[in-house]
């Protein structure tokens, strides 16, 4: 009987028409300070305020409630960010962050170790503190973070080990923000990457992403990146696929379309789904 992936790759295979940018592109490249500047510099970025909003609302409410938690949780594309582990790291005391880009890395770990030329996030370290009522709190939950980031992995989406040649022992949550939409060059691609990322989670463990729907393009200053087009549908059809439960999923519109040129999504979404125990 044919899948209900193998039904939605057929459906959609007129807009899966633009390749995905390569990695060796990302290699050669992209530039974090860029990316930051074009998506999360204080006052210009173009994600700040619905974007920030709908991600660190969402993540502050799983990780409020107690659903999701544990000793270890492993990011999975943390770029050179760390604003979507802010709510994670009052509940989990191991943090496990990665990235494919040597780059990334580089500029996280000039975060952690408080370099001065590192970029700045303390407008979103503000905004999560106000959302979880302790505005005063900005400089406290910025070491509490940094405490509990254990390690600083690289990662490759496309391997069966994302890891290799190191393993990585399952966590109890594995977490991806606006990761996977770049190395999958397509909804089976993606699923494939689901069902691999089964091997890094415990039994009953937690998988959380966020990212767009419907983009096909994004910008770090001048250079253009192109990315998988996510749909709701495909989405949903793909954790199904690869063996999960979904326990919640959100969806919502974007809708600020002042800046479609420099990232053309047009909405997002955040899917919180459990591995069988």
């Amino acid at each position: 009987m044919e899948s209900l992936l193998a039904r939605s790759i057929s459906g959609v295979s007129k807009i899966m028409a633009t390749a995905i940018t390569p990695q060796q592109t990302y290699i050669d490249d992209f530039d974090p300070k860029d990316y930051f500047q074009t998506s999360f510099a204080a006052g210009e970025g173009m994600f700040l305020g619905e974007w920030t909003e709908f991600a660190l609302q969402n993540l502050h409410e799983t990780f409020i409630k107690g659903d999701v938690q544990g000793n270890t949780l492993l990011d999975f594309g943390t770029g050179s960010s760390g604003y979507h582990l802010l709510s994670a790291c009052e509940v989990f005391d191991n943090i496990i962050t990665s990235d494919f880009l040597e780059q990334n890395r580089a500029e996280f770990q000039k975060w952690l170790k408080k370099d001065p030329d590192a970029f700045d996030w303390s407008h979103i370290i503000k905004r999560v503190c106000e959302i979880e009522g302790n505005r005063d709190d900005c400089d406290k939950k910025a070491e509490k973070l940094r405490s509990k980031v254990k390690e600083v992995l690289k990662c490759d989406a496309l391997k069966r080990n994302p890891f290799d040649p190191v393993i990585v022992p399952p966590v109890d949550c594995l977490l991806s923000c606006f990761c996977l939409e770049a190395p999958c060059r397509d909804i089976k691609s993606y699923c494939n990457v689901l069902k691999n990322f089964q091997d890094l989670l415990k039994p009953g463990g937690h998988l959380l992403i966020l990212s767009t729907l419907n983009a096909t393009f994004y910008h770090a200053g001048k250079k253009r990146f192109n990315v998988m087009t996510s749909r709701k549908e495909d989405l949903e059809n793909a954790f199904k696929e690869a063996g999960y439960h979904i326990e919640k999923a959100v969806y919502a519109p974007r809708t600020d379309k002042s800046r479609m040129d420099v990232a053309d999504y047009d909405g997002k979404y955040f899917i919180c789904a459990c591995k069988p125990k």
